[in-house]
């Protein structure tokens, strides 16, 4: 249920749709056959129909994300997301749960800074009151009272709890000091002092600002016709509220001044991340970026990092780099967790590794294998209705090619070696990066930093 998912763990984890869409087919590999179009209700539908299990797979995706909160208003737009499900205008939350279990359905969701979902997975053969009762949590939630409390008592539970933690100390800092003051760097779970303030109305008014038709997608897969397709969509977005665009967000500023935090902490480990703004899902360098990250971080054990920071010296367990494109640009990260003792050797380290990657770029040789590495793997990517389900969410939100899984091959075959340089050369500036270190060892006053 949704309940059970929205706070455990920010998606830049990530993003797990992040690395979903950074894959590639081979020519000779099939990809789903994507159709589209817009419902009565306004809005955008993406289906993809296949009939070789009894299984139906949907997804309605809303521009109502965290950076739609306000500053002072953070953790309204999760909040919002969580309760859809704990309550309607016909059913109670327990009504919802046993409706679902008796039909053997899983409902369920997802958030992050751009975007909140809620899907569907159900036998074809029970669609019907599955459909019922995801309508109802889309176009009816109630918000109740009690349950808001309730759920608001476990988030500022969970909130306080994840104040005392390395990983989550280090996650919000990092997100301040590469956003400042744009949307995207406040808290995706909102703060305890905002998120005790929430009240039934915060959500109905959000509810109804963000949740509206014209700017659905919905995504469908699997066991039903195009015509059965199109009167799911209608019937999961016809009540949705009808409401003016909200105003756009602010630009992120790509370059930012250089920062280095080092928050004490009494962990064995230090935490480190590093990094920058990035790129956005339509960012016309995002395949160089994404098959260059692949060389410098994101190839597990055949990347530079790892083999610098773990396998020649021995400094950390894991290191890692990722992109996580929205619909703005979103950060560049670098993480890793070290001893305390060798936290500043390890830093040194990544910071050259990641200088001398933007300076002379990879090798032909590193290249030919991430090639290699991504078209191999994409198979894995689209082996189930869910995944496929994930690339037509994606897909429709970001405006991406219907195409794209189509075209990937090509694209990633034609990246080259001064593309990926000169791609990173444009977006990405060493000496103006944030460096965050929690659980940091003590420094001298006169390296010029302090601990926090």
């Amino acid at each position: 249920m949704l309940a059970s998912k929205l706070f455990a763990a920010k998606l830049r984890a990530g993003t797990a749709l992040a690395v979903v869409l950074c894959c590639v087919a081979t020519t000779s590999l099939a990809t789903p056959h994507i159709q589209h179009w817009q419902s009565a209700s306004g809005a955008k539908v993406l289906f993809v129909e296949n009939h070789d299990i009894p299984m139906l797979d949907v997804a309605v995706s809303v521009a109502a994300g965290s950076s739609f909160d306000t500053a002072e208003k953070s953790g309204v737009a999760g909040m919002t997301q969580h309760l859809l499900d704990l309550g309607t205008a016909q059913s109670s939350e327990d009504d919802i749960s046993r409706g679902m279990a008796d039909i053997g359905a899983q409902l369920g969701g997802s958030f992050d800074q751009d975007r909140a979902s809620v899907s569907l997975r159900t036998l074809s053969s029970e669609r019907d009151q599955a459909l019922r009762l995801m309508a109802g949590v889309l176009q009816q939630p109630v918000f109740p009272e009690a349950i808001l409390a309730r759920e608001k008592a476990r988030v500022v539970a969970a909130l306080k709890e994840a104040e005392t933690q390395p990983a989550s100390i280090a996650d919000k800092a990092f997100q301040q000091a590469v956003f400042g003051a744009h949307p995207y760097a406040l808290p995706v779970s909102g703060e305890v002092a905002s998120v005790e303030k929430i009240t039934v109305q915060d959500l109905q008014d959000f509810y109804r600002t963000h949740y509206s038709a014209s700017r659905a997608v919905v995504a469908i897969m699997g066991d039903v016709t195009q015509a059965q397709a199109e009167a799911i969509a209608q019937q999961l977005t016809a009540a949705l509220p009808v409401s003016a665009a909200p105003p756009a967000l602010p630009a992120v500023a790509m370059q930012i001044a250089a920062s280095e935090q080092r928050i004490p902490h009494p962990a064995s480990q230090s935490h480190i991340l590093i990094g920058a703004p990035g790129m956005s899902r339509t960012d016309p360098d995002y395949f160089p970026l994404y098959v260059g990250n692949y060389i410098l971080g994101g190839g597990g054990f055949v990347s530079r990092l790892m083999n610098e920071v773990r396998e020649k010296r021995g400094l950390a367990y894991s290191v890692y780099s990722y992109f996580m494109p929205l619909k703005q640009p979103g950060a560049l990260q670098i993480g890793l967790q070290t001893k305390k003792e060798q936290a500043d050797e390890a830093l040194k380290l990544v910071r050259y590794t990641l200088a001398e990657f933007i300076a002379k770029g990879p090798t032909e040789k590193e290249l030919l294998g991430a090639k290699q590495n991504i078209i191999g793997g994409f198979p894995l990517r689209i082996d189930s209705n869910r995944k496929i389900l994930d690339y037509l969410s994606v897909i429709g939100f970001y405006d991406l090619p219907l195409t794209y899984l189509d075209d990937f091959t090509g694209k990633i075959e034609r990246v080259t070696v001064a593309q990926i340089h000169e791609a990173f050369a444009r977006h990405i500036h060493p000496a103006q990066m944030a460096t965050v270190i929690v659980g940091a060892p003590e420094v001298k006053e006169t390296s010029g930093v302090k601990n926090k």
